[in-house]
């Protein structure tokens, strides 16, 4: 939703195989050239087609071809490639390293932790094969080892401005900003034209409050790359952070006109609605709710203007949808808490049916939740007056006995909220007849 960090994401150029058919010069160009996807495939087609008896060569321009087909998510032709050149060539490092990218690009980070060892164990010598080693880690979020193999890949290749972008993203992950500036500023002297890297360290200087730099490297990477859309939703969250809501919402008209993403239309839609323009809010977040059902922050930010706009059904409605999707998120269950109680205070609803604490102090997401749900606020409350029932007709061991008896059930229903085999309802529901038990025996 905020920065977008590219660097850890891009498939590394390849090392040149040293066949020499046909269109090999086009089969092995970069990911940079000025050659399409489609033509690097075509030439890889002709060369694997032309190779007769040389295992080796038609090894590597598999994993050519399988490079040019994942440059364009056509991951199931790539595995494919990668997977015969491996057949093939078992000694193939860069295969290894390749479909390692390939298994990182899918999700499958235990099998692409496997393929980097691999491509690391086959050619120690490979910076590249450090550098995806370490954004294997990095996707893991295991920063420390992602840095320490990116340190591996600068030492061998002391001009690989990837691996200093790269290592920028794993210190920007651990909150260390000035640490991943020096480390963009890097891969910046190493290739000027290298938008990532600009982009990265503008989100950087975003986050230590640097608003001018900022927005001068997200400038620069739009000039560099003006088809990428999330350069310009990245520029229009500095403007909007700065309050410049109308050049926000430019940025954000290019980046949806490239682009027609959710993330896209609710940043839009919170600058209209910091503009106060709720109706074109909420036009924008059900466009994005439309394109992505699952986009919670869509759903939480349109339930506020609802509420802004005193419609408290239906954001009490989008609140309870974002705790659907993602149950332990803390500032819907609030915002849910909070309308439901604006609600009832303007429908004249008796405080009796909140729960027995104050839900505006309230701090943990079990409490958010019991604030958020009506029938366990009721719950809540009915609970309180029978526990206070139940120990009127105590003696001292006996009060002693049941507070104690009362705080273990809390601290069990604080630590084990959230958890798919805990039901909170059919427990408070438990526990009011336990104490309205002992209640009436008294």
């Amino acid at each position: 939703m905020r920065c977008l960090m590219f660097a850890a994401c891009i498939l590394a150029a390849s090392a040149l195989p040293a066949f020499a058919q046909a269109d090999n010069g086009a089969c092995v160009a970069e990911q940079t050239s000025s050659l399409t996807a489609s033509q690097r495939i075509a030439a890889c087609t002709a060369v694997i087609a032309s190779i007769k008896d040389a295992p080796h060569d038609l090894s590597a321009a598999l994993v050519s071809r399988g490079n040019a087909h994942l440059s364009v998510n056509e991951t199931e032709a790539a595995f494919a490639d990668f997977d015969r050149a491996i057949a093939i060539d078992q000694k193939n490092a860069r295969a290894f390293r390749e479909r390692s990218d390939a298994y990182r690009t899918v999700g499958r980070l235990d099998r692409a932790l496997a393929d980097a060892n691999e491509a690391v164990r086959l050619d120690p010598a490979d910076a590249r094969a450090f550098d995806n080693r370490g954004n294997v880690f990095n996707n893991n979020r295991q920063y420390d080892r992602a840095i320490a193999d990116y340190d591996e890949a600068i030492r061998l290749d002391p001009n690989s401005g990837l691996a200093f972008m790269d290592r920028g993203v794993a210190h920007y992950f651990q909150n260390d900003f000035e640490a991943a500036i020096k480390d963009y500023d890097k891969a910046i002297d190493l290739d000027p034209k290298r938008s990532h890297a600009f982009a990265n360290r503008g989100s950087a200087y975003k986050k230590l409050g640097r608003y001018e730099q900022a927005l001068a490297d997200e400038s620069e990477a739009i000039r560099l790359d003006p088809a990428t859309p999330e350069y310009r939703d990245n520029r229009g969250l500095t403007y909007q952070g700065n309050g410049d809501y109308d050049r926000a919402i430019a940025d954000y008209d290019e980046a949806i006109r490239l682009a027609p993403q959710a993330n896209f239309l609710t940043n839009r839609g919170d600058a209209y609605q910091l503009k106060g323009d709720l109706d074109r809010a909420i036009a924008d977040y059900d466009r994005a709710i439309k394109l992505n059902p699952g986009f919670y922050l869509a759903y939480n930010n349109r339930g506020t203007a609802f509420r802004r706009k005193g419609d408290f059904e239906r954001a009490i409605a989008d609140y309870e949808q974002v705790l659907r999707i993602n149950p332990k998120n803390d500032t819907a269950a609030q915002n849910l808490a909070e309308t439901r109680q604006e609600q009832d205070r303007r429908n004249g609803v008796s405080n009796r049916l909140l729960p027995s604490f104050d839900c505006a102090a309230a701090r943990r997401a079990v409490e958010k939740a019991i604030c958020s749900d009506a029938d366990l606020s009721r719950l809540d409350r009915q609970i309180d007056d029978a526990f206070k029932a139940a120990l009127a007709g105590l003696n001292r061991k006996g009060v002693a006995r049941l507070r104690a008896e009362q705080r273990a059930f809390n601290v069990r229903r604080d630590t084990m909220f959230g958890r798919a085999d805990y039901q909170l309802k059919h427990e408070l529901e438990g526990r009011l007849q336990v104490l309205r038990g002992l209640s009436s025996a008294d």
